[in-house]
This record gives structure tokens, C-alpha cells and sequence, in this order.
């Protein structure tokens, strides 16, 4: 594989800290460039983010002496520089929709960890191992766009990377007709430390603005098909959620409910054969940030637990446990995802080992 030169846009926050973490062990991405807002611009990249690096690991030595530009005014800069961008900048929604647009049309490839666009018809919301095909509208896109080889393409919500991995290995064979999921979800989702939140220590906030109804619409896209020159939604199953900030670093984990129509249905242990073995385009092209085991199923009782397996297959697996009948639904089970690395920049990440091996960038 060659190497890709790669740029951040975004690249001080928790999750542009994030890729840069990742990239500076990828075998063959390398950071070429970062960039952020214009308080940065022009510092290098261990200046900028002084104080307030907040990953486990030390700055890689290939970013702290990058300079940093800024994301809305260097984009030639940028681009000319890079084969593709990671985009997890913090602005209004249309600010982020109209620069993500502004690099496509400059030819750059975007992979975006933002919301702004995850509902642009054309634009491809992966998550690798449930639809990759999805990726086949950047042609549709680039018509738009005027564009040969820019494009935009987005990974989902991180709160739904537990459970939609869950139902779709079920759903080639099966088909699920309502869910319900309680997501309880680490503060680095909203990009905070309990050094910067304090509140959080010993809390529980019921309430995560937008969440629910990203985590209840999404799958859908998700599950979708490309008709046309756009992704057309699918109408089910029917997903209802409940989102909770929960007093956790790491991890998003759900208390998932799922029903099967009246024709068929799995048996539990039929359930976890599935899960088992269910490989998907990552694990068969050996991508490097893939899983090997995508969904590991825990036989304990009490797992899976955030701060035991949230780190799984370096946070890129999706932990699974406590299947069992339900009263009022079929099934019910615990499910569990690290949030900044398989619901963000190692989604993203992935996203991007997937779009270079099948030649989108």
C-alpha cells in the first residue's frame, strides 16, 4: 500500500486530537498537514495544543512542529499539500456543510466526523462493516460537486456504532420490526474530561441535546440503498431511544430491546453464531484499524463493562452481552462501543483504509 499524505481540519479538539494520535501510528497515512481556527493559526501544533492535549499517549513527534493553518482561509494551503482530509471542526452546522463543500471542490477528499452532512442525499454515511456499498453515490456526488476527485463522505453517530452493528448480521436473515435502546454515553462524547466537567463526577444527566433523534433516524440511512443518484432511507425497523450523559470517560453502552416479525426468528444461540462469525469488508481486506473479531459476545453476567471493554481490539471492536428473552420484546442485551475511537476518529479512520483500498481516494 502507498502512502497517503493526510490533513486535519479541526485538528486541536478531542477528536482532531484523536486522529492525530491515530495517524501518527498508521502504516501508511501521514500527517501532512493540520489546521484549525484562526486563534491557532500559525503556532505549531505542540502550541497549540498546550495544556490541553487530553489523550492517553504523548504528542506524536511527526505533528508537535507542524504549523498550523487555518482551516477556513489556508484551504489552498492545505489541500495542495495533502491526498485527503479527516474533518472534525467545531462551527455552526451550515458553516461546517458549506467548508466541507468549499475542500470537495478544491479535489479534496473529505472524511468528515461532523453531523453537517450525514443527511446530504448523496452523501455516503458508512459505518465500514454494515454498508459499504453506500460508498457507490460519490459518483452522483462528484456530479454535483463538479468535482474528479473531491468528494464528501461521513460516518454515523457515535451512539449507534453498538447497536446497528448488533441487529445487521441478524437482519440478512431475519427481519427486525421495532427496537428499543437506552444509550448511556461517556462525557468524552461531548468532547469534555472530568477535569473540564466537573459536574459530571458521581452524576447521571438524563438528557443529551439531539441525540435521540440522531440515534433513532440514522440506522435508517444506514440500512438505506442507493437508487438513483441519491441514498434512499429505509421505513423500519422502528427504533425508539432514551440518550444518558452517564459519569463515564470512555464508552457509550446501551441496554438494547429488539422484535422480530411473527414469519421467523432466531434462537439465542443462533443469535450469537451470527455475531460470531459475521466479518465484513474491513476484516476480509484486513484493513489495519479493523477488528478482528468485530462483535465479541460476553458469556459473564455483568459484561460487557465500560472500563473493562470499551478498549477492545483497540477500541474498535463492539462488545456484546446478557442476551436474553424479553416480556414485552423478543430479545434484550447489552451492547457497548469506545465512543472517540469506533463511534469517531477510528470509525473515520477506517472509513478512509476502506475509500484508499477500494480507489475513492
Amino acid at each position: 500500500m502507498r502512502k497517503y499524505k493526510v490533513g486535519i481540519i479541526g485538528a486541536t479538539g478531542m477528536v482532531g486530537q484523536r486522529f492525530v494520535e491515530l495517524i501518527g501510528k498508521h502504516p501508511y497515512f501521514e500527517l501532512s498537514a493540520v489546521a484549525a481556527s484562526s486563534r491557532s493559526a500559525g503556532k505549531s501544533y505542540e502550541e497549540s495544543v498546550d495544556g490541553r492535549w487530553m489523550m492517553p499517549t504523548a504528542i506524536p513527534e511527526s505533528a508537535k512542529k507542524l504549523t498550523v493553518l487555518s482551516a477556513e482561509s489556508d484551504v489552498e494551503k492545505v489541500t495542495s499539500s495533502v491526498d485527503f482530509v479527516f474533518s472534525a471542526v467545531d462551527m455552526k452546522k451550515e458553516e461546517i456543510k458549506a467548508l466541507e463543500e468549499i475542500y470537495a471542490k478544491a479535489e479534496c477528499p473529505v472524511v468528515s466526523n461532523n453531523s453537517a452532512h450525514r443527511w446530504t442525499p448523496d452523501v455516503p454515511m458508512i459505518i465500514p462493516e454494515v454498508n459499504p456499498e453506500h460508498l457507490e453515490v460519490i459518483s452522483s456526488q462528484r456530479k454535483r460537486l463538479g468535482t474528479k476527485h473531491g468528494f464528501i463522505a461521513v460516518k454515523s453517530n457515535c451512539s449507534i456504532q453498538s447497536y446497528v452493528p448488533a441487529f445487521h448480521p441478524l437482519m440478512q436473515k431475519y427481519t427486525i420490526t421495532k427496537a428499543l435502546a437506552c444509550t448511556y454515553q461517556a462525557i468524552s462524547g461531548a468532547s469534555k474530561t472530568f477535569e473540564t466537567w466537573p459536574e459530571m463526577i458521581e452524576n447521571v444527566i438524563p438528557f443529551i441535546g439531539g441525540e435521540e433523534e440522531k440515534s433513532e433516524k440514522e440506522p435508517l440511512k444506514i440500512w438505506g440503498s442507493v437508487a438513483g443518484n441519491e441514498i434512499v432511507t429505509a421505513t423500519s425497523p422502528a427504533i425508539t431511544t432514551q440518550c444518558i450523559r452517564v459519569a463515564a470517560l470512555d464508552g457509550h453502552m446501551a441496554a438494547v430491546f429488539m422484535s422480530f416479525d411473527g414469519k421467523s426468528k432466531p434462537d439465542i444461540e443462533e443469535i450469537k453464531h451470527i455475531w460470531k462469525h459475521y466479518k465484513g469488508i474491513p476484516q476480509e481486506l484486513n484493513l489495519p484499524s479493523a477488528p478482528k473479531q468485530f462483535l465479541h459476545y460476553f458469556e459473564e453476567e455483568n459484561r460487557p463493562q465500560t472500563k473493562l471493554d470499551c478498549n477492545l481490539e483497540n477500541g474498535m471492536a463492539v462488545s456484546l452481552g446478557r442476551l436474553r428473552e424479553d416480556s414485552q420484546y423478543d430479545y434484550k442485551f447489552i451492547c457497548l462501543s469506545h465512543n472517540t475511537l469506533r463511534g469517531a476518529a477510528g470509525g473515520a479512520m477506517l472509513m478512509a483504509e476502506l475509500l484508499c483500498a477500494q480507489d475513492y481516494i
